[in-house]
């Protein structure tokens, strides 16, 4: 369940960008953050650690509507791709209410993201949360790369791999030149704020 902020008059509601390390995580984040209103975002956290990191940043959104009259803040996480920091990984999914998983089209990624892939269910299995029912959406990014000397694995064989089974939105991107970031954002959010909104509903109860 979201955080739900009295003194603020705000739900607080946790996405986290997963997937595997170099994957564009970390851009996506930037980019956001860099095309955001001073006065809607809090300030970018940066949690290095040798080899990768983990961003946080939060901001009030202004086009999700309320939840039971309150506003909605969204607080937006990356994990750190590398296995070694599989422990970091469960720890920032803590509290979470919805995932984008970031795909790299690098046909030398294939198999890291189908590895990626399969760690967020078990990490989130292991919270009592099941893939196939927690707001998720795909984004497949690097599509920039089409046509240079870097093979990308057609959205085909990356939709095969990655969302046969799951079903779910899915984007192609580019978070080095903003392509498709924001698309996945909205979608997210959307997501998100549609599970809040019910499970909200089912407490027999009023917020205040």
């Amino acid at each position: 369940m979201p955080f739900i902020n009295f003194s603020k008059d705000e739900i607080q509601c946790k996405i986290v960008y997963y997937g595997a390390g170099f994957c564009g995580k970390t851009t996506n984040l930037q980019y956001i953050y860099a095309k955001m209103n001073d006065d809607t975002k809090g300030k970018m956290v940066s949690i290095d650690t040798r080899g990768d990191r983990t961003l946080f940043f939060d901001f009030l959104s202004l086009n999700l509507g309320k939840i039971r009259g309150f506003d909605v803040r969204v607080q937006l996480y990356t994990v750190p791709g590398q296995v070694h920091y599989d422990a970091t990984r469960k720890l920032v999914l803590k509290g979470v209410d919805g995932v984008v998983f970031v795909a790299d089209s690098l046909k030398v990624q294939r198999k890291k993201n189908i590895e990626s892939l399969i760690n967020l269910a078990k990490n989130l299995a292991e919270k009592g949360i099941s893939i196939r029912t927690i707001p998720l959406v795909i984004q497949y990014n690097k599509r920039d790369l089409d046509g240079t000397d870097s093979e990308i694995l057609p959205l085909e064989i990356l939709e095969k791999d990655l969302n046969s089974m799951l079903r779910v939105p899915s984007f192609p991107a580019s978070a080095l030149k903003g392509a498709g970031v924001f698309e996945t954002l909205r979608e997210i959010s959307k997501l998100v704020v549609k599970d809040v909104s019910r499970k909200i509903m089912l407490v027999d109860q009023p917020l205040r």
